[in-house]
């Protein structure tokens, strides 16, 4: 193979691989696909979060650019970045309705190898996350965002795993983290996808 075809070669896998990120210092993850806001029932948080509002939630694997239409309303799933360790829902995507709404954040976190870790999250107000297509974390009453309020054990396979993390707001703020953790430390080797393999 000559030297131009190679150099065409390696360009195009360039081309190919998705753009990853690191979680930050301290192991949040500052980079999601973000659908926002879905108008959920007033006050009622609580029972909202056990809604199944994509019809297949705890599995779901978007790309920026898909659009789904929920209750009658066509969203878009948002490349976004946090400007610290919480995802911002109000700020970035409440301008329209950032009370009695609802959130999906999908990371894909890309593990070098298999490991078992804990995932950690925070939420104002109620959430839910899966990997996987497992429930790890739950919370269903009203707060004001604290870090690793909930946290559960999972296991990362090596390669693309799936993150979904739903956040509902009933008044008030509208936030939500999360970050995996290993022994007290962020995981080290692991980056964050916004595109599914």
């Amino acid at each position: 193979m000559n030297a131009s075809l190679i150099v065409a070669f390696l360009g195009a896998m360039l081309l190919a691989a998705p753009e990853t990120f690191s979680p930050d210092p301290q192991g949040f993850i500052r980079n999601w696909l973000v659908l926002a806001p879905i108008a959920v029932q007033e006050d009622s948080g609580a029972s909202e979060i056990e809604k199944d509002f994509l019809n297949g939630e705890a599995t779901i694997t978007p790309k920026a650019g898909d659009k789904v239409t929920v209750g009658g309303k066509e969203l878009t799933w948002k490349a976004h970045q946090t400007s610290d360790f919480f995802v911002d829902f109000l700020q970035a995507f409440g301008k329209e309705r950032g009370e009695d709404a609802a959130a999906y954040a999908v990371a894909y976190v890309i593990a070098g190898d298999e490991m078992k870790v804990k995932l950690l999250t925070g939420s104002n107000d109620q959430s839910t996350a899966w990997v996987n297509g497992k429930k790890i974390t739950r919370f269903t009453e009203t707060r004001t965002l604290e870090k690793d309020t909930e946290s559960g054990e999972v296991t990362l396979a090596k390669g693309q795993n799936v993150l979904v993390f739903k956040v509902i707001n009933e008044k008030n703020n509208w936030q939500g983290c999360a970050r995996f953790m290993k022994d007290g430390a962020p995981v080290k080797n692991i980056t964050i996808s916004l595109a599914p393999q």
